[in-house]
């Protein structure tokens, strides 16, 4: 059984978001439960790779179970709050439906390295860990807000990939030479 430092169940809210400017950002999660607000660290990459994961078992559990009500966005309630101190940083998430209570659930597990700088199995029982459990509903607004989120980040350049910070952008393919690009 997981060590949950906290089990939000059912969550008020929940958020995946990010704070800071454009390549400086830092990605969460966060939710509040009965008066307690949580947040935890993602990478950018984890808060893509949890929208696009939510939303499939969300597309997937209406295939399996045609009877439930259609999931609808709550986006009004996706504004993250203050103060942002996050609880760890996340080497593990897992997401499962609970039939029974028709609520989603999420299990944000923390990245520990120990002083020999070796990461923890995440599996280990003494692994702190952070279980959500929202209802469909929310969980489809988080995905959504989250790709949102993703999307606001810095321009990318159509020829290496790379992104444009504000100060400009050394493209490879050019070797610094200036290229005109017409779209």
């Amino acid at each position: 059984m997981a060590n949950f430092a906290y089990d939000l169940n059912p969550v008020q809210f929940i958020v995946a978001d990010a704070v800071g400017e454009p390549g400086q950002r830092t990605f969460f999660l966060q939710a509040r439960a009965r008066g307690r607000l949580v947040s935890v660290v993602l990478e950018k990459q984890e808060v893509g790779q949890l929208a696009i994961a939510v939303l499939q078992l969300l597309e997937e559990l209406e295939r399996q179970y045609p009877h439930l009500p259609e999931t609808k966005s709550a986006k009004q309630l996706l504004e993250p709050e203050e103060p942002f101190d996050p609880i760890f940083r996340v080497g593990q998430l897992s997401i499962g439906y609970d039939e029974t209570e028709d609520m989603v659930w999420l299990v944000a597990k923390a990245l520990v390295v120990n002083e020999e700088g070796e990461v923890t199995d995440p599996s280990s029982d003494d692994v702190p860990a952070v279980r959500f459990v929202a209802t469909r509903d929310q969980m489809r607004a988080m995905g959504e807000h989250a790709l949102e989120v993703l999307s606001k980040g810095r321009p990318v350049c159509p020829l290496c990939g790379r992104p444009i910070d504000r100060t400009g952008h050394f493209c490879a393919r050019t070797d610094g030479h200036a290229l005109s690009i017409i779209f």
